[in-house]
């Protein structure tokens, strides 16, 4: 567009050459990216996106550095939101330009800082003073459209300076021109974060870039609407913690943040009763990252300073990574839940039945060996499959529960409770119908009955709210498997000949196995209900 030639011929000294070959000079060696052994770009992104538009043009990076080699360099850093190499002009490129100078600096940086920074402004009719306005509202325009935008700026110096400070280095500069970078957001972060603010999470958007770009950005993505407020660094520095934190639920982008004020942003939302997963890359960042209930380092481009202070370490740096294991924590921690709620139930219902038949007046109805079995084979094999139990469907559509909340919390210790007497209530009551009724297989009924009340229990509490039908039978193969398994075990007890002195069972007439299945499906009818009217 501005008539860059692909020409390899490195560019001479300012201000002797077009502006826009000097600005690519610039990109490409005011520039810490470089190419691997394998021509792969590695370095910060916005240095490797400079460095490929450079190169796109023909300026080696390389071949620029025999005759323009680095000297000095002042690093980015967040607080002056710049940074400087210095390159020395070797002797046949200063011949060549017949000018005096030796040496030239590049800075680079955000655009409001260098337009301060800098005197004047080359173009194609030679050096001109600028308008700052001007400046900005180009800027502006550029970032409305989600570029993030840098300036770069030059300097030319007879003598390399005494002492290499910003101070003494990063003023007096002659601008040539903005840099607008695309850094489009992925499309798969805008389902996440659409799946964060159903879940009850509500993502915050912390960024460097100029507030309009970070605005632009974040509408795009979700994380505000047009009347969302975005607070800058500067105002965030001046306002106090009391009315900061009055509004900081009610905030969700920061743009020109400094890496130590994201600390500050952590305290005001623990002080406002949050739970706050903090994500960061940089040494400046490590005390938020150590202060977070959650801080998150970034696996590829952080530091090992982040690294140590975080939490968790983000091997792929991508945030649909977190919301990912956000949806698999939950899953994680239902089944725990699920679990608990089988195993105490089952056993309680064995213990309520122990407890319960002396004072109805009937004789113990399990022995020694059939308690063993029940805890072994029956309770066993389809707890464990319960953690294998996919995500409920609406996972990511609850709240997040309270961190103070208890396991047994969301009436788990009242459903543990009622079932477990259920069950209990309908293996006494199969007990004393039997006897009542003269079958002299009334133990060996009342075994079956409470095992397989068992296996009706473990079906039915794979949700919490959704029916066992709509989930779908083989949606959990290793539990239909382990309840199958443990079923044929618990009928080859009863009907195996030789396993029946061993478990003191006798063969149950057909009409006897029907009404203890009759009865064993009770339970699995009762947590349906229980669910139909949760769901209600």
């Amino acid at each position: 567009e501005f008539g860059v030639s692909n020409e390899t011929e490195t560019p001479i000294l300012p201000f002797t050459d077009s502006p826009i070959r000097l600005l690519m000079m610039a990109m490409s060696l005011s520039n810490d990216a470089a190419k691997d052994a394998t021509g792969n770009l590695i370095g910060d992104p916005t240095e490797t996106a400079l460095f490929a538009a450079a190169e796109t043009f023909g300026f080696d990076k390389r071949k620029l550095e025999e005759s323009y080699p680095r000297v000095a360099e002042i690093p980015f850093d967040s607080d002056r939101k710049m940074m400087t190499t210095i390159h020395q002009v070797s002797e046949t490129r200063s011949q060549k330009s017949g000018e005096k100078s030796e040496y030239i600096s590049f800075t680079k940086g955000a655009i409001e800082i260098l337009v301060d920074k800098s005197v004047n402004i080359h173009t194609y009719g030679g050096l001109k003073e600028f308008d700052k306005n001007e400046i900005l509202k180009v800027s502006e325009r550029m970032a409305a459209d989600g570029l993030r935008v840098l300036a770069i700026g030059v300097r030319r110096w007879s003598d390399i300076p005494a002492t290499i400070i910003s101070e003494e280095v990063e003023h007096g500069l002659t601008l040539l021109g903005l840099i607008g970078i695309m850094d489009p957001p992925r499309e798969e972060v805008k389902e996440a974060v659409a799946l964060c603010k159903s879940a009850g999470i509500k993502p915050v958007m912390i960024t460097g870039d100029h507030p309009i770009t970070a605005r632009a950005i974040a509408r795009r993505l979700g994380i505000i609407d047009d009347s969302g407020e975005v607070i800058t660094g500067s105002h965030l520095e001046r306002l106090p913690m009391d009315d900061f934190e009055k509004r900081v639920e009610d905030i969700a982008v920061y743009a020109r943040v400094a890496p130590e004020q994201k600390l500050k942003i952590v305290k005001a939302l623990q002080d406002k009763g949050q739970f706050v997963a903090m994500t960061g890359d940089g040494v400046n960042d490590a005390p938020a990252l150590k202060r977070a209930d959650i801080g998150i380092a970034m696996g590829i481009t952080g530091t090992d300073v982040a690294k140590e202070a975080a939490h968790m370490i983000l091997l792929n740096d991508n945030f649909t990574t977190i919301v990912g294991a956000i949806r698999e924590g939950r899953r994680i921690y239902d089944n725990i839940r699920k679990f608990f709620k089988y195993m105490l139930t089952s056993n309680s219902g064995e213990v309520w039945t122990l407890f319960l038949a002396p004072f109805l007046g009937l004789p113990i109805p399990l022995l020694p060996i059939h308690i063993l079995w029940i805890n072994l084979v029956t309770d066993g094999a389809p707890a464990l499959a319960l953690t294998l139990e996919p995500a409920e469907g609406d996972v990511m559509k609850r709240r997040p529960l309270p961190p103070q909340e208890g396991l047994f919390s969301g009436g788990m210790w009242q459903h543990i409770l009622w079932v477990g007497l259920l069950m209990a209530g309908i293996t006494l009551f199969t007990q004393a119908w039997a006897i009542t009724t003269e079958h002299t297989h009334w133990q060996t009924m009342v075994f079956t009955v409470l095992c397989l009340s068992q296996f009706g229990h473990v079906l039915a509490i794979r949700s919490e709210k959704q029916s066992f039908f709509t989930q779908g039978i083989f949606s959990n193969k290793p539990l239909l498997g382990a309840v199958i398994l443990a079923s044929a075990l618990q009928i080859a007890t009863i009907y195996v000949p030789f396993l029946q002195p061993v478990f003191k069972t006798e063969a149950l007439t057909f009409r006897e196995l029907v009404i203890s299945l009759a009865l064993s499906s009770v339970v699995f009818s009762a947590v349906e209900i229980e669910k139909y009217f949760k769901r209600r």
